[in-house]
């Protein structure tokens, strides 16, 4: 089984994956470079329309943005029938599906995709508090995108230090070539099948653990660690009984993760204004630093999951909430596929080869 490997199955203009070389591009520009540099609502922009908004345009966006947070009554009466033990990823894509109406029939547009990189978050933080027997929160008109999520999570207006760490985290998550979920996006599509649908294909590929698992691992490697002081004697140990280290190294950058860099870069910032990310950017250093020592010529670099794990744990993300926060990023993404492949169709219908028996 090679699971499609290293076949190409589309052109594309949206992303470019450059393991060798260590690159993520959108759109032209490196994406840590957009990361750093600019905000959720103009990558967002940068990646639906193919170039980065001017001060009017920018403006524009955010306030049709801002627009479609509101949950209709229909949804709300649906979310809260449905179990009480259904977990968010399950609900968002059951919720999704429920926005197919004639508001997203053929073909998928820009105003469809901003309607549903909008009440995604919305729908999650709508879930989780329900689950939790907390308040709901309604969401603001005057906050970003990144800020608006973290209010509805939490009922309060967050700290400008975590939304600047999660909105560098939700752009370097927002787009990343041909993954499992972005090619069952465009796989329905394809089809002539509606953008809602296209989503709801695109959710149930991410909920698998294989895709949009949670690095849940690297968070235990870093509580065990603890401490500043006590991340060389630990990761020194690990390495000298042969076991794994957990956020280091990638299966398709053989150099440094650029999504890594940038939130590397985010957190190097931040020294001192937060514990966590104090403690993640020392381990980071010491680990890269015995790698070497250890394995020297192997290549092992912090991967994106590090920091993600970092990052979503210093903006005190509940980890049940990690696959969906991963999802409302990328949920830009996918619409920006799901267009693209509209715009210049062709069926998928690969072949399969036959491997059972023959009759004589």
């Amino acid at each position: 089984m090679t699971g499609l490997a290293g076949i190409v199955a589309a052109e594309t203009r949206l992303s470019m994956v450059d393991g060798e070389n260590g690159r993520l591009i959108y759109q032209g520009y490196l994406a840590k470079d957009l990361a750093l540099n600019y905000s959720f609502e103009e990558v967002a922009y940068l990646l639906l329309y193919g170039k980065l908004p001017s001060k009017t345009e920018l403006h524009g966006f955010q306030c049709k943005l801002a627009e479609n947070r509101h949950l209709p009554a229909y949804l709300i009466r649906i979310l809260n029938e449905l179990p009480e033990d259904m977990e968010v990823m399950s609900v968002l894509r059951t919720a999704i599906s429920s926005l197919g109406r004639s508001e997203f029939g053929w073909k998928p547009n820009i105003d469809q995709a901003i309607r549903l990189i909008a009440i995604t978050p919305v729908i999650v933080a709508y879930r989780y508090r329900q689950q939790h027997n907390l308040p709901i929160i309604k969401p603001s008109d005057n906050l970003n995108h990144t800020a608006n999520y973290l209010y509805m999570l939490t009922g309060e207006v967050p700290k400008d230090v975590h939304i600047r760490a999660l909105t560098v985290y939700m752009i370097l998550t927002m787009e990343h070539g041909m993954n499992a979920s972005t090619f069952a996006a465009r796989v329905v599509t394809s089809t002539h099948s509606d953008l809602a649908s296209a989503i709801v294909g695109a959710i149930g590929a991410m909920k698998g653990p294989l895709h949009g698992g949670a690095p849940t691992e690297v968070i235990q490697l870093l509580d065990e660690i603890g401490s500043l002081e006590n991340a060389e004697l630990y990761i020194r140990g690990k390495l000298e009984r042969g076991e794994l280290l957990m956020g280091f190294g990638h299966r398709v950058y053989k150099t440094t993760d650029p999504r890594a860099e940038a939130l590397r870069s985010i957190t190097s910032e931040l020294i001192g204004e937060d514990a966590w990310l104090d403690l993640a950017y020392h381990v980071e250093k010491t680990a890269i630093q015995l790698l070497d020592e250890f394995k020297p010529g192997r290549r092992l670099y912090t991967n994106v999951e590090f920091y993600a794990a970092a990052v979503l744990k210093a903006v005190e993300m509940p980890a049940e909430l990690f696959t969906p926060t991963f999802t409302v990023s990328r949920t830009v993404g996918w619409t920006a596929h799901v267009i693209e492949q509209a715009d210049n169709n062709k069926i998928f219908r690969p072949q399969s080869e036959y491997v059972g028996e023959i009759p004589s």
